[in-house]
């Protein structure tokens, strides 16, 4: 406990600098957002019309719910908004912000075909850039970074780029049918994970990262289903119910960012699988209902946006209505409450919501992607932890094969594969990849479509080939899977790692290098990038790519002290020493104002 409050007061600190780009005072926040109770559900404003006075606005704005999401309804773009144009979101441009205007959604390579003009534009309030809240966008992004940086450190944290890619080509899914439909007042650069977690449950953090446990990835059972609850939690994200919860309340300021932090780290250290809740309702000055955590409105919000982020991006609109059904089976069982249903309380009235909705919705026939499969397969594996239970999961997942009810044989091959291969069978995890291959191939072939390959087939090609020590294979295929998919992430470590694993290192630093300059916020690429360094002998490289990935990892000493190396070297060159310098006065600079907030915090 007492590790939780240095770090819930650490974060705290680092927020009090400037106050007020935090907190508004507690009768604008009023004005704004009205005084009714954060379960009140009441109409909202019209769109149109003249501006309420401060008499009356406390009155008219509505609490934490959207305006009526009425199929008949006038299309209504708040005003704040011109159509094609997104703002950033913490100094990130958005992902998504490359839409056209509505009606003509891009479908580039960020995999966003599919997803329809919207017939109609739910009138949801018009959040502004959020500066009028407790939180603006800029300072909840600050708090959500410094969050993943305890996540990313847990053990638990699945840092696998295969599950990452896929759930994010998910979200860029469902963000580009926001974009589409004009939800939400801004556009998060949303950053989607997984955590090793048997439990059914999801949870959303302050500036649009968005934690999905494994237990839940398995045992959805269509991509639709996984679709709606990532909808969902995108849903409290670009409704801003965070900083709209701490607005409902007189104190705002760094007494409320206190509460919230705290909150954030207990769900992170604790492993609650309660993340989400503890974010929304941190401290007890703001909990609405102690046993259902998140406001009732905020749910039925929530369900809506998701909703319809699910419907306009072509996933198949009753899979939120199965994997609600489902939960509400489970939990009057014995089994007990599953943890997305204490979290996130389902009703009657929101399931019977969600099925009127998918009555409603025309009829289309969703294609489900391919990676969903596998994916879901890897993440099976990926919960385990011993060789016992890798050896477990390869006779779990033989025998749905052999009782054929497999979901999906491709994908329960791949999984055996990966299993073997983490058990150091190669040669029994190459027989088992060309088996998920075959399979795979006759299902595409039968569903009429051209493709006959997948990303997670190729990485994990080259996965077991390499730790079978067979390079320059490994090398040889990477290339292949790299040139296949130079969009996929994983593509791109499986190279690096063959490349280093061959000692090719020139190649692997150029690759690096590249990488680095395109995503400089991606530590893994600064690690591969000091790993080529070293073994071609750049120490100057070795340490500056070093400096990079230890300041993302917050490690501010040991990443000041490698760019002092770097200074110290008698072989530096003017420009490289300027450079140098300017990184290490700007490195030492944040370490010495994070020391200040700490102090500042322990005097308070």
């Amino acid at each position: 406990m007492r590790l939780k409050r240095l770090l819930a007061a650490w974060l705290c600190a680092s927020l009090a600098v400037s106050p007020p780009a935090y907190a508004q005072a507690s009768n604008a926040a009023a004005l704004k957002f009205g005084a009714a109770p954060p379960t009140a559900v009441q109409p909202a404003p019209a769109p149109s019309g003249p501006a309420p006075n401060a008499a009356n606005a406390a009155s008219a704005a509505p609490a934490l719910v959207s305006g009526p999401f009425d199929v008949e309804a006038d299309p209504v773009v708040p005003a704040s908004i011109a159509q094609g144009v997104f703002g950033t979101y913490g100094g990130a441009q958005s992902r998504f912000s490359a839409q056209g205007p509505a009606g003509s959604a891009s479908s580039s390579s960020s995999g966003n075909t599919g997803v329809r003009a919207p017939a109609w534009v739910p009138q949801l309030p018009d959040l502004g850039d959020g500066s009028g809240g407790a939180l603006t966008p800029q300072a909840e992004r600050r708090i959500g970074e410094r969050v993943m940086r305890e996540i990313r450190r847990d053990p638990d944290y699945i840092g696998d780029w295969l599950v990452r890619d896929y759930l994010n080509a998910v979200a860029a899914r469902l963000g580009a049918a926001a974009s589409a439909q004009f939800i939400g007042g801004y556009r998060p650069d949303f950053d989607l994970f997984a955590i090793r977690d048997g439990q059914i449950n999801a949870f959303s953090l302050p500036g649009g990262f968005i934690g999905v446990n494994s237990g839940l990835i398995v045992v959805t059972q269509t991509e639709s289903e996984l679709a709606s609850v990532l909808g969902h939690e995108m849903g409290h994200v670009l409704q801003r119910h965070i900083a709209r919860m701490l607005s409902q309340s007189e104190r705002t300021g760094l007494a409320a960012l206190a509460g919230v932090l705290f909150g954030i780290l207990a769900g992170v250290l604790a492993h609650s699988g309660d993340l989400g809740a503890g974010i929304a309702l941190g401290s007890q000055a703001y909990a609405v209902d102690s046993q259902l955590r998140f406001s009732r409105a905020a749910e039925h919000e929530a369900d809506r946006v998701g909703f319809q982020l699910l419907s306009a991006a072509g996933y198949d609109p009753w899979g939120m209505v199965a994997f609600f059904e489902r939960l509400e089976r489970d939990s009057m069982e014995d089994t007990g409450v599953p943890a997305y249903a204490r979290t996130h309380p389902l009703t009657g009235e929101r399931i019977a919501d969600m099925q009127d909705r998918a009555r409603r919705a025309p009829y289309r026939q969703p294609r489900q992607a391919s990676e969903y499969g596998f994916v879901r397969a890897r993440v099976r594996v990926l919960q385990d932890r011993t060789r016992n239970e890798y050896i477990d999961e390869v006779s779990r997942l033989r025998s749905e094969l052999e009782d054929r009810t497999a979901l999906n044989v491709a994908a329960n091959w791949y999984g055996i594969a990966y299993a073997q291969m983490l058990l150091e069978r190669y040669d029994d995890a190459a027989a088992s990849l060309a088996n998920s291959r075959a399979a795979f191939a006759q299902f595409e072939a039968a569903d009429g479509s051209k493709t006959r390959n997948s990303p997670s087939l190729d990485v994990l090609a080259v996965d077991i080939t390499r730790r079978a020590g067979r390079t320059d294979d490994a090398v040889r295929l990477a290339e292949a899977a790299h040139k296949a998919w130079p969009g996929s992430h994983a593509a791109t470590d499986a190279l690096l790692q063959a490349l280093i694993s061959a000692r090719r290192f020139k190649e692997a630093q150029t690759l690096a290098r590249g990488e680095t300059e395109a995503e400089p916020q991606q530590d893994a690429w600064w690690l591969y990038l000091a790993q080529a360094s070293a073994g071609l002998g750049d120490a100057l490289t070795q340490h500056r790519a070093m400096a990079e990935k230890l300041a993302l990892d917050g490690a501010w000493p040991s990443a000041i002290r490698q760019l002092k190396e770097a200074r110290d070297m008698k072989a530096v060159g003017y420009y490289d020493l300027s450079t140098i310098e300017a990184r290490l006065h700007d490195f030492e600079a944040r370490y010495q104002q994070e020391r200040q907030d700490e102090k500042d915090e322990g005097r308070g």
